[in-house]
Protein backbone atom coordinates (compact mmCIF):
# COMPACT_ATOMS: atom_id res chain seq x y z
CA UNK A 1 0.00 0.00 0.00
CA UNK A 2 2.15 3.13 1.26
CA UNK A 3 0.35 5.64 0.12
CA UNK A 4 2.13 8.34 -0.67
CA UNK A 5 -0.04 10.89 0.96
CA UNK A 6 0.14 8.79 4.27
CA UNK A 7 3.71 8.25 4.33
CA UNK A 8 3.89 12.45 3.38
CA UNK A 9 2.46 13.35 6.29
CA UNK A 10 3.76 10.47 8.97
CA UNK A 11 5.79 12.58 11.77
CA UNK A 12 9.00 10.73 12.98
CA UNK A 13 9.89 11.65 16.36
CA UNK A 14 13.83 10.44 17.03
CA UNK A 15 14.70 9.10 20.43
CA UNK A 16 11.61 9.06 21.78
CA UNK A 17 10.17 7.59 24.28
CA UNK A 18 14.55 6.53 24.62
CA UNK A 19 16.94 7.12 22.53
CA UNK A 20 17.43 5.17 19.67
CA UNK A 21 14.37 4.66 19.08
CA UNK A 22 12.32 6.69 15.63
CA UNK A 23 8.79 6.87 16.73
CA UNK A 24 6.27 6.70 14.57
CA UNK A 25 3.56 9.80 15.15
CA UNK A 26 -0.04 8.43 13.80
CA UNK A 27 -1.61 11.45 15.34
CA UNK A 28 -0.50 13.77 12.59
CA UNK A 29 -2.93 11.30 10.04
CA UNK A 30 -5.74 11.18 12.47
CA UNK A 31 -5.91 15.29 12.50
CA UNK A 32 -5.67 15.25 8.45
CA UNK A 33 -8.92 14.82 6.87
CA UNK A 34 -7.10 13.71 3.55
CA UNK A 35 -5.53 11.24 5.58
CA UNK A 36 -8.46 10.00 7.68
CA UNK A 37 -9.99 9.13 3.82
CA UNK A 38 -6.96 7.50 2.17
CA UNK A 39 -6.91 5.19 5.28
CA UNK A 40 -10.87 4.47 5.70
CA UNK A 41 -11.12 3.84 2.11
CA UNK A 42 -7.96 1.51 2.19
CA UNK A 43 -9.29 0.05 5.12
CA UNK A 44 -12.46 -0.43 3.29
CA UNK A 45 -11.48 -2.26 0.58
CA UNK A 46 -9.17 -4.38 2.72
CA UNK A 47 -12.32 -5.69 4.75
CA UNK A 48 -15.76 -5.24 2.73
CA UNK A 49 -16.03 -8.87 1.59
CA UNK A 50 -14.66 -9.95 4.65
CA UNK A 51 -18.20 -10.65 6.95
CA UNK A 52 -16.39 -8.70 9.87
CA UNK A 53 -18.78 -8.65 12.37
CA UNK A 54 -16.75 -6.88 15.71
CA UNK A 55 -13.62 -4.53 15.15
CA UNK A 56 -11.44 -5.02 18.39
CA UNK A 57 -9.71 -1.39 18.83
CA UNK A 58 -6.48 -1.99 21.04
CA UNK A 59 -5.78 0.82 23.64
CA UNK A 60 -6.02 3.61 22.85
CA UNK A 61 -4.76 4.83 19.25
CA UNK A 62 -6.13 1.44 17.85
CA UNK A 63 -9.82 2.76 18.94
CA UNK A 64 -9.87 5.77 16.46
CA UNK A 65 -10.19 3.52 13.30
CA UNK A 66 -11.95 0.53 14.53
CA UNK A 67 -14.87 3.24 15.43
CA UNK A 68 -14.85 4.71 11.87
CA UNK A 69 -14.35 1.30 9.87
CA UNK A 70 -17.14 0.04 11.86
CA UNK A 71 -19.54 2.24 11.03
CA UNK A 72 -18.44 1.94 7.32
CA UNK A 73 -19.06 -2.22 7.71
CA UNK A 74 -21.47 -2.48 10.16
CA UNK A 75 -19.93 -3.98 12.64
CA UNK A 76 -19.66 -3.71 16.30
CA UNK A 77 -16.67 -2.13 18.29
CA UNK A 78 -14.89 -3.90 21.17
CA UNK A 79 -12.56 -1.72 23.63
CA UNK A 80 -9.27 -3.78 24.42
CA UNK A 81 -8.25 -2.31 27.34
CA UNK A 82 -5.63 -1.92 30.18
CA UNK A 83 -6.65 -3.77 33.10
CA UNK A 84 -9.12 -2.33 35.66
CA UNK A 85 -10.55 0.08 32.64
CA UNK A 86 -13.44 -1.79 31.62
CA UNK A 87 -16.82 -1.91 34.25
CA UNK A 88 -18.26 -5.30 33.44
CA UNK A 89 -17.39 -8.69 34.14
CA UNK A 90 -13.78 -9.50 31.78
CA UNK A 91 -11.78 -11.89 30.46
CA UNK A 92 -7.90 -11.29 31.14
CA UNK A 93 -4.69 -11.81 28.93
CA UNK A 94 -1.54 -11.18 30.77
CA UNK A 95 2.12 -10.59 28.59
CA UNK A 96 5.80 -10.16 28.85
CA UNK A 97 7.07 -6.68 27.83
CA UNK A 98 10.68 -5.53 28.04
CA UNK A 99 10.48 -4.57 31.91
CA UNK A 100 8.03 -6.81 33.58
CA UNK A 101 4.07 -7.61 32.64
CA UNK A 102 0.84 -6.40 31.58
CA UNK A 103 -2.90 -7.46 31.26
CA UNK A 104 -5.37 -6.59 28.72
CA UNK A 105 -9.04 -7.20 29.32
CA UNK A 106 -12.04 -7.36 26.93
CA UNK A 107 -15.49 -7.49 28.65
CA UNK A 108 -17.09 -11.37 28.70
CA UNK A 109 -19.87 -10.13 26.57
CA UNK A 110 -18.02 -8.49 23.63
CA UNK A 111 -17.37 -11.74 21.36
CA UNK A 112 -19.61 -14.94 20.60
CA UNK A 113 -18.66 -18.09 18.43
CA UNK A 114 -20.40 -16.41 15.52
CA UNK A 115 -17.95 -13.51 14.50
CA UNK A 116 -15.29 -12.90 12.41
CA UNK A 117 -13.08 -10.37 14.05
CA UNK A 118 -10.95 -7.49 13.01
CA UNK A 119 -8.11 -6.91 15.26
CA UNK A 120 -6.85 -2.90 14.81
CA UNK A 121 -4.20 -0.74 16.34
CA UNK A 122 -1.94 1.76 14.98
CA UNK A 123 1.58 0.27 15.12
CA UNK A 124 3.20 -3.06 14.53
CA UNK A 125 6.49 -3.00 16.47
CA UNK A 126 7.63 -5.99 18.12
CA UNK A 127 3.99 -7.27 17.94
CA UNK A 128 3.66 -8.19 21.86
CA UNK A 129 0.80 -6.13 22.86
CA UNK A 130 -1.26 -7.63 19.42
CA UNK A 131 -0.46 -11.24 19.70
CA UNK A 132 -1.67 -11.24 23.85
CA UNK A 133 -5.13 -9.35 22.38
CA UNK A 134 -5.47 -12.03 19.46
CA UNK A 135 -4.63 -14.80 22.44
CA UNK A 136 -7.21 -13.05 24.22
CA UNK A 137 -10.00 -13.13 21.32
CA UNK A 138 -9.13 -16.74 20.55
CA UNK A 139 -10.63 -17.49 23.93
CA UNK A 140 -14.22 -16.46 22.81
CA UNK A 141 -13.62 -19.08 20.06
CA UNK A 142 -14.66 -16.98 17.34
CA UNK A 143 -15.36 -17.95 13.83
CA UNK A 144 -12.16 -16.12 12.43
CA UNK A 145 -9.19 -13.77 13.71
CA UNK A 146 -7.92 -11.16 11.61
CA UNK A 147 -5.37 -8.32 12.19
CA UNK A 148 -4.06 -5.05 10.74
CA UNK A 149 -2.05 -2.40 11.41
CA UNK A 150 -1.78 1.35 10.26
CA UNK A 151 2.06 1.19 10.02
CA UNK A 152 4.15 -1.50 10.30
CA UNK A 153 8.08 -0.71 11.49
CA UNK A 154 10.28 -2.97 9.18
CA UNK A 155 13.58 -0.73 8.91
CA UNK A 156 14.48 -0.88 12.20
CA UNK A 157 15.41 -4.86 12.86
CA UNK A 158 11.88 -5.78 14.17
CA UNK A 159 9.36 -8.41 13.33
CA UNK A 160 6.43 -8.07 14.56
CA UNK A 161 4.99 -9.96 11.70
CA UNK A 162 6.75 -13.09 12.83
CA UNK A 163 4.99 -13.69 16.19
CA UNK A 164 1.44 -14.23 14.82
CA UNK A 165 0.41 -17.64 13.70
CA UNK A 166 1.23 -18.70 9.87
CA UNK A 167 -2.70 -18.93 9.08
CA UNK A 168 -3.66 -15.89 10.66
CA UNK A 169 -3.62 -12.92 8.21
CA UNK A 170 -1.99 -9.52 9.18
CA UNK A 171 -2.08 -6.40 6.81
CA UNK A 172 -0.61 -2.86 7.15
CA UNK A 173 -1.49 0.24 5.39
CA UNK A 174 2.43 1.50 5.44
CA UNK A 175 5.43 -0.31 6.30
CA UNK A 176 8.52 2.02 7.26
Amino acid sequence: MNNKTLLDNLRCIPDFPKKGINFRDVTTLYKNPECMQVMMDELYELYKDKGITKIVGIESRGFVMASALAVKLGAGVVLCRKEGKLPAEVVKESYAKEYGTDTIEIHKDAITEDDVVLMHDDLLATGGTMKAACDLVAKFNPKKIMVNFIIEITDEGLHGRDVFDKDTEVTTLIRV
